[in-house]
């Protein structure tokens, strides 16, 4: 505020409330003082400005003529600031899930959020981001982030797990000579992660001197160490969590038969079809 010469009186006052009156200071709060460079100067100086602080200032002027006013609206800024964001959380695939981002701030902030996948394209959300059935493509870390152009955005991260059954999404059968090492592979995909079981016909196969399993995350491998004509013939490997279960059959084979052992059991199928087709000629079915 600036005054002239011709001011006898002058004050500050902020809804209706006397701040300054001339030089007394009627106002308690130890932030609030004058500045005056110079006799034409008559400002206010707020130190630490809080949100409490904002409305309308007015500076007071009485002159020999008639009093004078002139008003300032202090608007006050905030950061914005995420308060409250969901927990991480662990789901079943299928599930439908609600993730919360609670900001203040003034302006009110603009929330965005993002899954940070290689693409990390924005989400459609604001305070609330609802996955419907989410899939395990959707498991990961999600970042919401509360902007209002005042100060550096806030960020916060949510971490999502998402659980689903065993997928085998790969097998390694074996050709393998008599008195050569065997080694059968599978490998699967599930959040828990699997574990693995091994069986010829209906009997689980379980470390023995001759009969290796090793298991590395999300692979199992079967070594026969010196395989014998016994060894030949169908392995079944198993992946299991407490979502599901599922198998793949894998081969040991002797060199130059894996043509035969497919081909063998085309053989057998035609013949068995051959077979009914006579049997039926023979009871006029």
């Amino acid at each position: 505020c600036y005054v002239d010469d011709k001011v006898s009186k002058v004050a500050w006052l902020n809804r209706s409330n006397i701040i300054f009156a001339g030089q007394d200071k009627w106002s308690l709060d130890p932030r609030v003082d004058l500045v005056t460079k110079g006799q034409l100067e008559y400002s206010l100086r707020i130190q630490k400005v809080d949100v409490y602080d904002e409305g309308s200032y007015t500076c007071s002027i009485q002159t020999k003529q008639q009093p004078k006013t002139s008003q300032v609206y202090l608007i006050v800024q905030v950061p914005a600031n995420i308060y409250k964001v969901s927990e991480d959380i662990i789901v079943n695939e299928g599930s439908n899930v609600t993730l919360s981002c609670l900001a203040s701030g003034r302006p009110d902030p603009a929330i965005t959020w993002r899954l940070l996948n290689p693409s990390a394209e924005p989400l459609d959300g604001e305070e609330y981001l609802d996955i419907i059935g989410i899939m395990r493509n959707q498991a990961g870390r999600y970042e919401c982030k509360a902007s209002n152009d005042v100060a550096t955005p806030d960020v916060k991260y949510v971490n999502v797990v998402v659980n689903y059954p065993p997928t085998i999404k790969k097998t390694q059968s074996s050709e393998t000579p008599v008195g050569r090492m065997g080694m059968l592979q599978c490998e699967a995909t599930a959040v828990p992660t699997p574990e693995f079981e091994w069986y010829r016909d209906d009997k689980r196969l379980s470390n023995t001197p001759s009969i290796n399993i090793q298991i590395l995350g999300t692979t199992t491998v079967l070594m026969i160490t010196n395989v014998t004509e016994e060894d030949y013939g169908n392995y079944t490997c198993v992946a299991s969590n407490r979502l599901g279960v599922q198998n793949a059959s894998l081969f040991l084979y002797r060199p130059g038969t894996g043509r035969d052992i497919s081909g063998s059991a085309c053989v057998s199928q035609s013949l068995w079809l051959l077979l009914a087709c006579f049997a039926c000629l023979f009871f006029k079915c």
